[in-house]
């Protein structure tokens, strides 16, 4: 029973929303209501227990003094950081008069997210640049068809983006040749490729949704397939 009550609650629940889908009238409109209620309830509790967890495993690592266990003791300190300046916001916002939300502009929590947490995710994603521009230097190399395809076709919309090619040419044709190639290949062969993609996805999807369903994939209760 401990893995066939779940596996009920989860057939039940896709097939809810598999058939509200597609029938949005009564019973299955406020079905889907009811179950997306649950789902919200079942996700904030699954937050916390992501954090609990987080914390956990830090702690282990700061009491046994493993790798780069300075790290998770910043974690920590972040995380505990951050939820008491929420908390503290939050707590003045409803007290205050008019109220206020621990998110709205002027707040501690905002001046951490703004000037803290922006600024880290700025320096993530310029840090991600290079390690971009390894992986296409390594993709872009001719050793077959495709590779090659993906070089001339990476040459000519990195070509596009940058005004140099368009002026080296200008004096000999003054047309923008490589923008409205660039965009060419962005609209056309791009987007073709796109939605083949998303095709191959929702195929992928809709296989794995139907063998939860019907019981024969069991990986998500601890078991393997039936």
């Amino acid at each position: 029973m401990r893995r066939e009550i779940p596996i009920l609650i989860t057939s039940v629940a896709g097939l809810v929303f598999a058939v509200s889908y597609f029938i949005p009238h009564f019973p299955f409109g406020e079905s889907e209501s009811i179950f997306g209620d649950w789902v919200t309830i079942v996700q904030a509790f699954a937050i916390w227990l992501g954090a609990l967890n987080l914390i956990k495993v830090s702690w282990e690592k700061i009491s046994r003094k493993k790798a780069d266990w300075p790290f998770a003791l910043l974690i920590v300190i972040s995380l505990v950081a951050t939820l008491l300046i929420g908390f503290i916001d939050g707590y003045r916002g409803l007290n205050a008069e008019p109220q206020y939300s621990f998110r709205d502009p002027g707040t501690s929590f905002d001046w951490l997210f703004r000037h803290v947490y922006t600024a880290l995710t700025s320096t993530m994603f310029s840090m991600l640049a290079f390690f971009v521009g390894s992986a296409s230097y390594r993709a872009f190399r001719a050793r077959n068809l495709q590779a090659t395809l993906l070089l001339i076709a990476g040459f000519f919309v990195m070509g596009g983006r940058v005004p140099l090619l368009d002026q080296m040419i200008a004096p000999i044709w003054d047309y923008p040749f490589f923008s409205h190639l660039a965009d060419w290949i962005m609209t056309f062969p791009n987007t073709a490729g796109q939605r083949a993609i998303m095709i191959g996805i929702a195929l992928g999807v809709m296989s794995s949704s139907l063998r939860i369903i019907l019981g024969i994939e069991r990986s998500h209760v601890g078991g393997g397939t039936r």
